[in-house]
């Protein structure tokens, strides 16, 4: 009887031994991979907990539009777009000189009151002097009256000279009433009013005329209210009419940045002023920033905005909103942070409120 083969027996035993060990790999493969897929799941929902996040946030930062407050045409500009501004720093100047003519008008409309009032306090009107002369004439006609009229009463006047008597008499009291009217107008020309006591109403006037213009001077230099950096600078050009009250340029103030993160309104929940959030952003990677939430917006976004979302119809669909969320940023950043730049934020609702 011929010998097995010892290669072929041991092929065989081999092949024999490997069967059970393919087995149990794929068993522990398939039961590895639910295992796996159910534990990084776990994982996951663990790493979730105590805190929300939305990639729906932008870096804000407050912003003052600068405009002119009178009209004129843009004589010097002296900041360029991306400055640094400091408080009352000249930013672009107009033209001085239609004011400086305003002032140069009012000047001349104060001495003419002036002049006027002294010319008043000089009229013969107010000094009365009509008057004595009125009173005289009427002393002097009423005289003459009582004798024509005792002539006429004997019969040795006519009718005529005793009419012509009354007559002359009572044109002078007409005088006087008119010298009293004339010394009254006088009076009231110089006379001062409660709102401005002491001083006459012509040269008040002249004087506001005056103040209103040296006002519109002062405000042909156009300065900052405030410290930031200068936008939108490329609207200054020399030679250009600004129109009051039209911004011509925005002041950006850096030191007042803040996140504002619309966060959807089920992850309010647990969120409360006070508590930790951490910054980071799109455009600096490296970068993330400790912040606080500040303040919980006291609407939702549709419902300030300019068209609100009107449900009462019968086609509605229910839509997750959003509420916005301003995120206080606590540390100084490394990094210049750009009003509109995107972040993510996540508040870490399990801590409690710092107040």
């Amino acid at each position: 009887m011929a010998e097995a083969d010892p290669a072929i027996t041991s092929g065989t035993v081999q092949t024999t031994s490997e069967k059970p060990k393919r087995k149990w790999s794929r068993i522990a493969l398939m039961l590895i991979v639910p295992l796996a897929l159910v534990g990084g799941s776990l994982a996951y929902w663990q790493s979730l907990q105590g805190k929300v996040s939305t990639d729906n946030a932008y870096v804000q930062q407050d912003m003052v539009s600068i405009s002119a407050e009178v009209g004129g045409k843009i004589v010097e500009v002296l900041v360029a777009e991306g400055d640094m501004a400091a408080a009352g720093d000249l930013l672009f100047r107009i033209d001085p000189e239609p004011f400086r003519l305003q002032i140069a008008e009012a000047d001349a409309a104060i001495a003419s009151a002036q002049a006027n009032v002294i010319a008043l306090s000089n009229s013969p009107d107010l000094a009365g002097v009509d008057i004595a002369a009125a009173k005289e004439d009427i002393a002097f006609a009423q005289a003459r009256f009582d004798r024509v009229k005792a002539i006429w009463e004997r019969g040795f006047s006519t009718k005529e000279n005793y009419d012509a008597a009354e007559h002359a008499l009572q044109q002078a009291r007409e005088s006087l009433r008119q010298a009293e009217a004339r010394q009254q107008e006088a009076r009231a020309r110089l006379a001062t009013g409660p709102a401005v006591p002491g001083k006459n109403p012509q040269v008040a006037v002249a004087e506001a005329q005056r103040a209103n213009a040296e006002l519109s001077l002062a405000r042909t230099e156009v300065r900052a209210p405030a410290p930031g950096r200068i936008a939108q600078a490329d609207r200054l050009q020399l030679g250009q009419q600004v129109v009051p009250n039209l911004p011509v340029l925005t002041l950006v103030q850096g030191r007042t940045a803040y996140v504002e993160a619309n966060f959807k309104e089920t992850d309010l929940a647990d969120m409360a002023v006070g508590q930790s959030a951490e910054i980071r952003f799109d455009a600096y990677p490296e970068l993330v920033l400790k912040g606080h939430v500040a303040s919980i917006g006291a609407g939702t976004g549709s419902e300030f905005s300019v068209l609100p979302a009107q449900n009462a119809t019968g086609n509605w669909v229910k839509v997750t909103q959003r509420v916005p969320v301003r995120i206080a940023i606590d540390e100084e950043s490394p990094r210049a942070l750009i009003a509109g730049l995107s972040t993510e934020v996540t508040v870490f609702t399990a801590e409690p409120a710092k107040r």
